[in-house]
């Protein structure tokens, strides 16, 4: 595709900085700077101001609220969100349930779930890995069986265990995978439910991370009815379902835009004259390839994200190179943080800076959180599909192995 700039794209890169500028929230702001735990209504607000703008839902059908914008303009759009360094429309509703619900949904799916999703209005978790089923994910164990209500309708009785839920502790709702069939092969027997997640027999329970935060939780279903009107598609079919909203979640994860900033970031803190009079350490040849390379593969990721943008705008879904741009996208993201926390030598030691505040501070503020984000950060080549069965997607998909 042309990757020339023309004078519509230069002017709506301004009309971007300009929004991005005067509406990001002071007090998000301030709380990122000082690295505070964001709320819910933290998240939910800016969601919120870009749905008044139409803005939160830019690559929906129009007729949803979604914008013609070019594969450019995306572009434009991702890259100034980066270098304004705001916090993202978390993709569980708008990037990753939505599409499946208005590819496969029915009208009334579509009218019933889709506004509050792009308006900001309602929280959704993922409720996909079990313990025991991650990357494996059709081996999931989460029973549904139908039954008849009391009130004479038709109900989905699930029971199971779901992990690894990012941020369901915040959830009104979630989307889950369900063994509805037993006695098929295992990617037969899987439906896709929309759930309640206030609905009785749902317990959450946090997981707490190896840096201190809880990001991430157990969900336990026991005997929860869920309304069958609640289904996505076919019943036993949902795997077509999670096939799709996989490939649109792992072309999410690469986050080009956003390491694109952390690379400058990097150069900004490995440029630091050290305190021991060693001098920076990009000066250091070894660690100054160590950061080429690392840019010449980011390069070479932004391309391949164009193309699949370029794809998207002309009607084909994002394919096996969603796969490609997971590995290469979250190995950079690693890299990232593994040379942070180079940079940041002994002071990037966890917890160092969380001492007392009348021990004075210790070391350079380019230090706080680099040990938390390196241990964080390692679960990325993993969620989504790990990184090793994206590669047997690609021998499959792309090699014909």
């Amino acid at each position: 595709m042309d990757l020339d700039f023309s004078p519509e794209d230069n002017a709506f890169r301004e009309e971007v900085r300009a929004f991005l500028a005067e509406n990001y929230p002071a007090e998000l702001r301030d709380k990122q700077r000082h690295e505070n735990a964001l709320s819910r209504e933290d998240y939910l607000s800016w969601h919120r101001i870009l749905a008044k703008k139409g803005w939160s839902a830019i690559s929906w059908p129009k007729e949803w609220g979604g914008q013609d914008w070019t594969p450019t303009q995306k572009y434009i759009w991702s890259e100034e969100q980066a270098k304004a360094d705001t916090i993202g429309i978390l993709p569980f509703g708008v990037a990753m349930l939505a599409p499946v619900i208005y590819t496969f949904g029915t009208e009334e799916q579509k009218a019933r779930f889709l506004p509050g999703i792009r308006d900001g209005q309602v929280w959704w978790c993922q409720g996909y890995s079990e313990p025991g089923s991650g990357s494996d994910l059709a081996s999931l164990k989460t029973r549904a069986e139908r039954i008849t209500g009391d009130d004479g309708k038709e109900y989905y009785l699930v029971n199971g265990q779901k992990t690894w839920t990012t941020l369901a502790q915040h959830a009104d709702w979630g989307f889950f995978l369900v063994r509805t069939d037993p006695n098929v092969k295992p990617q037969a027997g899987i439906s896709f439910l929309l759930i309640d997640m206030k609905s009785p027999g749902i317990t959450v329970r946090p997981i707490i991370t190896l840096e201190g935060g809880h990001e991430v939780n157990d969900v336990f279903l026991d005997n929860v009815k869920v309304p069958v009107e609640n289904r996505i598609y076919e019943e036993n079919k949902g795997w077509t379902c999670a096939k799709a909203l996989l490939q649109h979640e792992r072309s999410g994860i690469a986050g080009v835009a956003r390491s694109k900033r952390n690379l400058e970031r990097l150069r900004e803190m490995a440029s630091t004259e050290r305190s021991d009079d060693s001098g920076a350490l990009l000066a250091d040849p070894f660690f100054r390839r160590k950061v080429a390379e690392l840019e010449i593969d980011l390069t070479a990721l932004e391309f391949t994200e164009l193309r699949t943008l370029a794809g998207e705008s002309a009607g084909t879904g994002p394919g096996p190179e969603s796969s490609i741009l997971k590995i290469k996208g979250t190995e950079i993201q690693q890299r990232l943080t593994e040379l942070a926390l180079e940079a940041a030598g002994h002071y990037g030691a966890p917890y160092l800076r969380d001492l007392p505040s009348n021990s004075g501070a210790i070391g350079p503020e380019y230090a706080d959180g680099v040990a938390g984000e390196y241990f964080n950060t390692r679960k990325t080549s993993i969620y989504g599909g790990s990184n090793e069965i994206q590669r047997n997607i690609i021998a499959k998909m792309v090699l014909g192995l």
